[in-house]
C-alpha cells in the first residue's frame, strides 16, 4: 500500500470530533480520566464525512478511564442487514498507526497493511482493539477501522457510562436527530438491557452538540 492518507471510520467515541482531537493532538478527553499522547504529527484530519459499516455494535469489557463501564466494539461477522453509524478521518497512515498504538495503551506495533486489504482484517495484538479491519474504499483512499479479535458472542454486554455514552450521542447529533439516535442506541447489547427508555432519552436530550464536527 502506497497511499499516503487513510480514512479511519470510528463507531465509538471517536465519532465526537472533540474526542478524536485528543488522540490527534493529546489531552484529556471530557468525561474521561486518561489524558491521550496524541500523535507524533499533530496535523488535522484534512477531510471527514459520515460512514456506515455493516458490522453490529456492542458494548463490552470495563474500561477504567470511562469509569469501569463498557465501550464500543464492533463485532466481526458482516451483516448486509447492519447498519452501524460512524464517522471517517481523513489522516496520514502514520496517525492511524499512532492512534492504534494509543487505543492499544502505546505499544509499537508494524503490520503490513497490504495484507489487511488482501484478508479483511489482520489481529496484530490479543487485546480488545488489536484487529484492524479493511472496510473498503472511499473517493481513492481505504478505509480501516480496529475492534477485538473476538465474537460479540464471546464476552457479556456491559452498560457504557453515561459519560462515554454521551460522548457518542454528542458526535451523532452533529450528523442525525435525537429519535433517530435514540431508535439507533436502543437495539445496541450493552444499551437494551441496561438502560431504560428514559434514562436513555434523558442523555440524548441532555447532550449538546459538539462545537467542533
Amino acid at each position: 500500500m502506497t497511499e499516503k492518507y487513510v480514512w479511519y471510520a470510528s463507531y465509538g467515541s471517536n465519532i465526537n470530533t472533540e474526542r478524536f482531537l485528543c488522540y490527534i493532538k493529546g489531552g484529556k478527553p471530557e468525561g474521561s480520566t486518561k489524558i491521550e499522547t496524541g500523535c507524533k504529527d499533530p496535523s488535522l484530519p484534512i477531510a471527514s464525512s459520515t460512514f456506515t459499516m455493516n458490522y453490529p455494535l456492542y458494548f463490552a469489557k470495563e474500561a477504567r478511564k470511562w469509569g469501569s463501564k463498557g465501550v464500543a466494539f464492533i463485532d466481526l461477522t458482516e451483516d448486509p442487514g447492519c447498519a452501524t453509524l460512524s464517522k471517517k478521518y481523513l489522516i496520514t497512515l502514520e496517525q492511524f498507526r499512532d492512534i492504534v498504538s494509543q487505543e492499544n495503551n502505546g505499544i509499537d506495533f508494524h503490520i503490513d497493511m497490504n495484507e489487511v486489504i488482501k484478508n479483511g482484517s489482520k489481529v496484530f495484538r490479543d487485546a480488545w482493539y488489536g484487529n484492524i479491519l479493511y472496510l473498503g474504499e472511499e473517493e481513492g483512499y481505504p478505509v480501516f477501522s480496529f475492534t477485538a479479535p473476538w465474537s460479540i458472542n464471546d464476552v457479556d454486554s456491559k452498560k457504557p457510562s453515561h459519560a462515554y455514552l454521551t460522548t457518542i450521542i454528542k458526535g451523532l447529533k452533529v450528523d442525525y436527530p435525537n429519535e433517530e439516535i435514540f431508535h439507533y442506541l436502543q437495539t445496541k447489547p450493552g444499551i437494551k438491557d441496561h438502560y431504560t427508555e428514559d434514562e436513555l432519552k434523558k442523555l440524548i436530550f441532555e447532550a449538546r452538540k459538539p462545537f467542533l464536527s
